[in-house]
């Protein structure tokens, strides 16, 4: 009640400003936490029910839970997701590493791009 006898301060704004941010970040932890349970292959039913009844129940400390015990597996998770969405991608918009090196080579030979610039970008394609 001490800061509420003070009235609007900025000691009472920071205050304010730091649980709003540590709510955002706990809401959003939660957000992507539930998201990569239910998206997981690997543990059965009974697994990602534990998991959800720790964090319905303990919700700051299953947070600390799941991210200490699976945090690498959950970044690895993510990785291979987005490696997956860029190859279905590519595959529908007809994306030939080919194709990209002719284009490169075109250019190259129309003096568009330098020597390094082509190395580099066909490093990055290979």
């Amino acid at each position: 009640m001490f800061f509420a006898q003070e009235g609007f301060t900025y000691r009472n704004f920071l205050m304010d400003m730091i649980a709003i941010f540590a709510f955002v970040l706990w809401f959003w932890l939660l957000i992507v936490i539930y998201g990569d349970i239910f998206r997981r292959h690997d543990i059965s039913g009974w697994g990602k029910a534990l998991w959800v009844i720790a964090l319905v129940l303990f919700s700051y400390l299953g947070i600390l839970a799941y991210v200490i015990t699976q945090g690498r597996s959950m970044a690895e998770r993510n990785a291979q997701r987005a490696q997956q969405a860029r190859d279905e991608l590519r595959s529908i918009v007809g994306f030939s590493v080919a194709d990209e090196i002719t284009k490169l080579n075109q250019l190259k030979t129309s003096g568009s791009i330098t020597e390094v610039e082509y190395d580099r970008l066909r490093a990055k394609l290979i």
